[in-house]
């Protein structure tokens, strides 16, 4: 298929979804607050529901709070995540609704209206904070970085060392530029019939 259709250059393309890949090895290149600043003030205009912003990122960088997540991860992403210059854990803040009268002044009754609810809070939070989840990968890829999404993790243990009670842990994200033989095999995708359906 021809990459002209799209408004974005072939180059840019590549860097987003072709060529960008799931790291599995890290240079020892830091990675800085600045590029991090960078990357939010990219992904923030992501769509959500109600301009909801459920997404927390803590960013790891002390040797101290690497190792408590390194023995909280799976066996099989432990030394990626030992090794990787920056991991975030990426979280939904059930609480998201108390921001909505600042992002929402033309209907700021919606955090009532509409989140009052826990459980139903709760459930736009998973959603859209996931959303932005996704926006905060192609960020990370847009500053030229690598970024290593994983969810094979203990849940409870990391909300309890590094979040709270309002804070559900969604991903850990390993961020850095490609190591040595950082990519594993590209896996297969569906194609367009299997997808889409035209009523």
């Amino acid at each position: 298929m021809s990459t002209d259709l799209l408004a974005l250059s072939p180059a840019a393309q590549d860097l987003l979804f072709r060529e960008a890949r799931t790291a599995n090895t890290f240079s020892t290149e830091p990675v800085t607050d600045e590029q991090m600043r960078a990357v939010h003030e990219l992904i923030k205009y992501g769509p959500t529901a109600y301009n909801q912003c459920p997404l927390r990122i803590v960013l790891l960088r002390s040797a101290e709070a690497r190792e408590k997540l390194v023995d909280l991860m799976d066996e099989g992403n432990r030394p990626k995540t030992a090794t990787a210059p920056l991991t975030a854990v990426l979280a939904a803040d059930f609480e998201f609704q108390e921001e909505l009268p600042a992002l929402m002044p033309h209907f700021p009754q919606a955090k009532d209206v509409y989140f009052a609810d826990r459980a139903g809070r709760e459930e736009s939070a998973y959603l859209n904070a996931a959303l932005q989840c996704a926006y905060f990968i192609l960020g990370v890829r847009a500053a030229g970085l690598a970024a290593g999404p994983m969810t094979g993790f203990d849940v409870p243990g990391v909300r309890k060392e590094f979040l709270d009670d309002d804070h559900f842990p969604l991903m850990v994200v390993n961020i850095g530029k490609p190591g040595v033989d950082p990519w594993f095999p590209r896996s297969p995708r569906l194609a367009y019939e299997d997808v889409f359906t035209t009523l």
